[in-house]
């Protein structure tokens, strides 16, 4: 399988986005820790990762709420079921992590829901920012706290 990535600079400091011929599997910050170590070949050539930059591009310009690209994460069942789950939330909201595990017809498993949030591997994009705490606090974000806070900002202004 052809993997690649490639690095972009966003308004909240350098992602690293990777795809294969599937679509994206990745996109990180810098500071990030679910990033794998071996990204694959850096060539932004792969039409998924011209079309990721465009879009996040847009997303921060204010002239994009949803994301239109294919998705190629891996992970386990549950994982995958809570990734998916958090592409539900709409653009400018907020779900609590209980909302989550409701939303995947697991109301007990808040905890798990909490772990498989912060192992996405494709920040803003699937939207794990989007996820607080149940009394409204910002809670961990793998990109930082203070990233968390300008997205839903910049969400909440678009």
């Amino acid at each position: 399988m052809n993997t690649c990535y490639t690095t972009i600079d966003t308004p909240l400091g350098k992602m690293t986005i990777q795809a294969n011929d599937e679509g994206l599997l990745g996109a990180w910050f810098e500071t990030q820790t679910t990033q794998p170590e071996d990204l694959g070949r850096h060539d932004r050539s792969l039409p998924a990762l011209l079309e990721a930059e465009k879009q996040l591009t847009e997303y921060f310009s204010g002239q994009r709420c949803e994301f239109s690209l294919p998705l190629a994460a891996k992970g386990t069942p549950f994982q995958m079921q809570v990734w998916h789950a958090l592409t539900t939330i709409p653009y400018g909201e907020t779900w609590s992590y209980q909302d989550l595990a409701d939303a995947i017809g697991n109301p007990k498993a808040v905890r798990a829901v909490g772990l498989a949030n912060g192992k996405n591997p494709i920040s803003i994009i699937v939207p794990c920012h989007r996820v607080i705490g149940k009394n409204g606090k910002l809670t961990g974000y793998a990109g930082g706290v203070e990233r968390k806070e300008k997205l839903l900002k910049l969400e909440q202004n678009g």
